[in-house]
């Protein structure tokens, strides 16, 4: 066995849990307020007023539940894809609003919404942190098998031998 074999469920479990707190701080920072979340989607400018109320109403339950199952392990490959695709979304929204002028605030972990007059926005470090979120996100689709996840709980429980040795 290599140090990477080794290793891997390791930094996989770092990056399941770093990921998963980001994606809870940020749903959980969103929920106390849905309608400001939603003020910040409709900001964007990309989805018809009524849709961009949904969306900004559901997506911080989906940002929590994808932190839960990242943080408990369950799920881990599919939260993963699901997350990679929630991150392009955000990179995709974000960099839109930048090529079109918008003067908006992009409410990662804010309110968001249209900044103040004389307010400038400053597009690049959210997406900047956005694509280290989606390298992690991609990390975990590669390598979704970590340690202390429900997912190896329940797809291969440890294997005791007869003399009580965990043999895994």
């Amino acid at each position: 066995m290599s140090k990477w074999d080794r290793a891997q469920p390791w930094v996989s479990l770092l990056v399941r849990l770093g990921l998963a707190g980001i994606f809870l701080v940020a749903g959980t920072l969103k929920i106390s307020d849905l309608e400001a979340n939603s003020r910040s989607v409709v900001a964007y400018e990309l989805l018809p007023n009524t849709v961009a109320v949904t969306v900004g109403r559901v997506q911080p339950f989906l940002e929590i539940a994808l932190g839960l199952l990242l943080l408990i392990g369950l799920a881990t490959y599919i939260a993963a894809w699901i997350s990679a695709a929630v991150l392009v979304v955000f990179i995709a929204a974000i960099s839109s609003a930048w090529g079109r002028g918008l003067n908006i605030d992009c409410g990662c972990f804010s309110k968001g919404g249209v900044l103040a007059e004389g307010e400038t926005p400053n597009y690049l470090p959210s997406i900047a942190w956005d694509v280290l979120y989606l390298a992690m996100a991609i990390f975990l689709i590669v390598y979704p098998i970590s340690r202390f996840s429900l997912d190896g709980w329940i797809n291969s429980p440890s294997i005791v031998d007869s003399e009580g040795n965990d043999n895994e």
